[in-house]
């Protein structure tokens, strides 16, 4: 709802107090009042959810194990507890979700460097890796801003200015601690069935991270020149790159009334390469021996959603508990070439892959709005 339509709106609710009023008589005036014009929320909508899921087959780039047969485990299973806001006000919409992943000890903490191995390289056992991830996205309609429909034509809804960012922190030796901002446009368009799919071109920077392995100083850096063959403090800096995001809904209306409790969504983003993946342009290279980074594909290409308060409740609940089951495929994690960035995505010494750098599993979980 645009300024301009409240400002009319609470014009006009004035308007008709007063037209009432004056049809009254004179001593009726006192308790005849114009009533006041309703205040209207700043959101429109709030929508406040937590949710736990369940992934069996997890990965952290760097992280594996030996089997017993010389087979290579790079999977972990991780238990996610999130908490996501959405609003929508006058001109746009803000999205922020915060989750925190604990991994199985195929993906262990600080001081191990990998499962069974401490960093001074004894054996030891390591609690499995707990991560924080937080991401923002807010948009500017141009429908909003401007006071105009010209933006919708078709089944294209709005266009808008979008920005947002990303961070996380780990409890592992390598300690990340990603920083990006995206800025570009979304393009909202509609779908059947109260649907909706966004499609968001965008300018991506990682302006900061951190990972000890190369940090000056220490015996994983292999050198002593800051900026060629180690960081001085473990921080790496990417260049700007390109980005792609995407995300649907869509209710399965076409299903008759008493089985109506379904939805899909889904989501992709596409990231391009942002330099060398150490941050050490001298590594980057060519062929399996190279730590150049690829274009990620980060994607929960659908998920299968059953609307069980709406179910149980009725339409007054609806969405208030969801049951759900998702697939979840990321590949190039973090920008990671999984063909090559030796001693993490593959073996260095013989290439072979150590599946942890392509996380493609299903999983499933519960989310309650409040």
């Amino acid at each position: 709802m645009s300024f301009r339509f409240r400002t009319v709106a609470a014009a006009l609710l004035s308007l008709a107090s007063l037209a009432t009023g004056g049809l009254t008589h004179a001593a009726d005036l006192p308790v005849k009042a114009a009533k006041k014009a309703p205040d209207l929320p700043f959101f429109l909508v709030i929508d406040d959810r937590v949710s736990f899921s369940w992934m069996p087959k997890g990965t952290d780039p760097g992280m594996w194990s030996t089997r017993p047969d010389g087979s290579i485990n790079g999977k972990t299973a991780k238990q996610v507890y999130s908490f996501t806001h959405f609003d929508l006000w006058a001109y746009g919409t803000n999205f922020f979700t915060i989750s925190m992943f604990k991994s199985g000890q195929n993906d262990p903490s600080n001081p191990c460097i990998a499962p069974g191995l401490l960093s001074n390289f004894a054996a030891g056992n390591c609690a499995g890796a707990t991560e924080i991830y937080g991401l923002f996205r807010s948009t500017l309609g141009w429908n909003e801003l401007f006071n105009t429909k010209a933006f919708t034509a078709g089944p294209l809804h709005n266009i808008s200015f979008e920005v947002g960012m990303d961070g996380n922190s780990e409890n592992t030796f390598l300690a990340p601690a990603k920083r990006d901002v995206v800025a570009g446009l979304q393009f909202a368009f509609d779908l059947p069935y109260k649907g909706y799919i966004n499609v968001a071109p965008l300018m991506y920077w990682e302006f900061s991270n951190h990972n000890a392995f190369t940090q000056c100083g220490t015996v994983f850096a292999g050198g002593a020149v800051p900026g060629t063959s180690c960081n001085s403090d473990g921080n790496v800096s990417y260049d700007p790159t390109w980005a792609v995001e995407i995300n649907y809904y869509m209710d399965l209306g076409f299903l008759p009334p008493n089985m109506q409790f379904w939805s899909i969504s889904g989501r992709a983003g596409w990231y391009g390469p942002k330099g060398d993946s150490n941050g050490l342009p001298a590594l980057s290279g060519i062929g399996r021996l190279s730590t150049a980074s690829k274009t990620e594909l980060n994607s929960e290409p659908i998920r299968l959603t059953f609307d069980a308060s709406k179910a149980v409740w009725g339409d007054k609940y609806s969405h208030f508990v969801d049951l759900w089951v998702a697939y979840r495929y990321w590949q190039n994690k973090f920008g990671l070439d999984h063909n090559a960035a030796p001693g993490v995505c593959t073996v260095a010494a013989t290439g072979q892959s150590t599946n942890s750098c392509t996380e493609s599993t299903v999983y499933g979980g519960v989310t309650v709005k409040f």
